[in-house]
């Protein structure tokens, strides 16, 4: 069977964040931030209408999962180094070590993920990609999708999810 690819890059997937990864087994960096850029790719054969996915219908996915990170500090659930508590008063305290931050619950993100790196962020926001197309009904004959990050120019990560078309 054939397959297609389309490719998004467009200047307002983009999201300015916080974090702190850990590194070496054991270190955390200090607090710092990035303007994230990201791109996605979705592959499959083309549908009834001749396109592999509607380009529009995709950009307004991708808008809309880049600004639920955008100016926020973006905390990693699964850490077994950075301590993430959310605060009966809907604050968010962070322990790394023996620094400790509190947040206010609205300025920050808590991911399902080990660590907030940006080979780990392209697989979050794939699997946020994959939620909406699934829930779109659009997206059957979907057989890849593709996320790049890029945290800073010239430095990115790639996460590809393969997907088994239902039609």
């Amino acid at each position: 069977m054939a397959h297609y690819k389309i490719h998004i890059s467009k200047d307002n997937l983009m999201f300015a964040a916080g974090h702190f990864a850990s590194y070496d087994g054991s270190k955390v960096e200090p607090a710092h931030g990035h303007n994230y850029r990201f791109s996605v790719t979705v592959e499959g054969p083309l549908d009834q209408n001749s396109y592999v996915f509607n380009f529009v219908t995709l950009k307004r996915m991708m808008k809309r999962i880049s600004d639920e990170l955008d100016h926020r500090m973006l905390l990693p659930s699964e850490s077994v180094l950075i301590s993430v508590e959310p605060q009966p008063d809907g604050g968010v305290l962070v322990r790394v070590g023996t620094r400790w931050y509190r947040f206010p619950g609205e300025d920050v993100v808590i991911l399902p993920i080990a660590n907030t790196t940006v080979e780990l962020i392209a697989r979050y926001l794939c699997g946020q990609l994959h939620e909406q197309l699934a829930q779109s009904g659009d997206a059957s004959h979907l057989c890849a999708i593709e996320v790049e990050v890029e945290e800073t120019f010239g430095q990115s990560a790639t996460y590809r999810e393969e997907l088994e078309p239902s039609a």
